[in-house]
């Protein structure tokens, strides 16, 4: 992990932070033969690639609703009572980003204006899975798009390895233990292909239908269809390099590319370092391409940071994923908050946590960044999971241009114009002119007309 003044970053350390997209480019070729695969194969493709990539060949794409209900015996039920509580505080603050699906202002007399509001018909989430469950994620797409009163919300997910299925989940997992089943499952009770504790959230969050596929040929079966999964309006969610480079390249709309994640760290001499330490293990544990960086004024607390991730990073479960996620990782010294502010809007993270004496007026200079955490007891744990703030966010610096997931990704909106004859008068000339200017002549008549109709009348 690097250790240094700002200033003293070479180009290619530089273009390393700055440019996260180069892993895309390079799987381009293999995802595009994938897409196009699925798009004339259909089903059959997907069986194929979900036995080639995950070991796992489905008798079913679509799992059941009875395996979805019987589900919820595999699970402590303390830990579906904490997916319900992450789901409330979800949905709490995804209902205060609705608007009227109608509103209407008149703006002149005889002129009123307004926009409609309508849900998209059908949105496809995609939630990683495999060798780990993320139940959070489907929380995360599906709740925003039913708040948003969307028909028909839809989840991707790949099957779990071989070898894991049908042991409750929960429990003590530090001392080997279960506070579930002592016997083994009921015969009878169907094995889950996909990780229980997935598929409970997407019941508690409200998806319509659950198809056991994943990777770029799960973007693929959502963008053109198959005999099992329909085509959706917008595809959501985060995933792997293949993943993002797929929805990149398919025709349907997405929401962002979301791919490796990332967090910037803000701090001054005031900030806690076990805590910036604590912060950018649990973000390097993502993904080997995960980043996280440090920015402060502090060479303090720069080095002591540095210290405690040496020491913490071996102790942690999965050492070996962050070992190599901070190998591109960094911890960098600049002289102001100003000049670690506008290092970060360059960066344009995807988690922003800022840890300063005045944290009010660092967020005021931000003008890049998917999701800001303020303060000491702000993680982006928190946000991950539980606090209720959406986790599916832009990477890669795309951060500048897109906002993360909300009710906007799940609705249209539709103008709205009730003009009277005394409104169009007003603007009449303005109309014609124009419209002759550019020499659209009928657009001039279809105004001229109307109260030419009228006087002849």
């Amino acid at each position: 992990m690097l250790k240094k003044h700002h200033t003293q970053l070479t180009e290619t350390e530089l273009a390393t932070l700055l440019n996260r997209e180069t892993e895309i480019e390079k799987v381009k070729p293999a995802v595009s033969a994938i897409l196009q695969d699925v798009k004339t194969r259909g089903d059959a493709a997907l069986i194929e690639y979900t036995e080639r990539f995950d070991g796992v060949l489905l008798s079913a794409i679509e799992v059941s609703d009875d395996a979805v209900s019987e589900v919820f015996d595999l699970i402590d039920p303390e830990i579906l009572w904490h997916l319900e509580t992450a789901a409330d505080n979800i949905r709490r603050f995804h209902e205060s980003q609705l608007e009227p699906d109608l509103w209407l202002s008149e703006i002149a007399p005889g002129i009123s204006l307004g926009q409609k509001t309508t849900p998209l018909d059908c949105i496809g989430a995609y939630v990683p899975g495999g060798q780990a469950s993320y139940p959070s994620t489907a929380l995360m797409t599906i709740i925003p798009a039913k708040v948003a009163s969307v028909p028909e919300a839809v989840i991707c997910t790949p099957p779990m390895p071989e070898g894991v299925l049908g042991e409750r989940v929960g429990g003590d997992r530090s001392r080997g233990g279960s506070r579930g089943r002592e016997s083994p499952p009921d015969p009878d009770v169907h094995q889950q292909v996909i990780h229980p504790l997935t598929l409970a959230a997407a019941s508690i969050a409200g998806a319509d239908r659950i198809f056991c596929v994943g990777g770029a040929q799960a973007i693929a079966a959502m963008a053109y269809s198959t005999e099992t999964v329909p085509a959706v309006d917008r595809i959501v969610g985060p995933g792997n390099v293949y993943v993002t480079a797929a929805k990149m390249m398919v025709p349907t709309r997405i929401d962002f590319p979301a791919g490796p994640s990332e967090v910037r760290i803000i701090a001054d001499e005031s900030a806690h370092p076990d805590f910036i330490a604590a912060d950018m293990i649990a973000q390097a544990e993502h993904d080997p391409n995960a980043v996280s960086v440090l920015a402060t004024t502090s060479e303090v607390i720069a080095d002591q940071t540095f210290e405690l991730i040496r020491s913490g990073e071996a102790d942690a479960l999965r050492s070996e994923i962050i070992k190599k996620s901070l190998e591109h990782s960094a911890i960098l010294i600049f002289d102001s908050i100003d000049e670690c502010i506008g290092f970060s809007n360059t960066f344009a993270p995807e988690h922003l946590e800022i840890m300063v004496k005045d944290p009010l007026g660092a967020i005021n200079g931000i003008c890049n960044a998917g999701s800001i955490f303020v303060g000491d007891y702000a993680p982006v744990s928190a946000g991950d999971y539980a606090s209720g703030t959406n986790h599916v966010l832009p990477t890669a610096g795309h951060a500048r241009t897109h906002s993360g997931l909300n009710l906007g990704h799940f609705t249209k909106k539709s103008s709205i114009q009730i003009i009277e004859k005394d409104g169009l008068s007003q603007i009449r000339d303005t109309i014609v002119a124009i419209a002759d200017e550019e020499g659209l002549n009928a657009h001039a008549d279809a105004v001229r007309v109307r109260f030419l109709v009228e006087d002849e009348g």
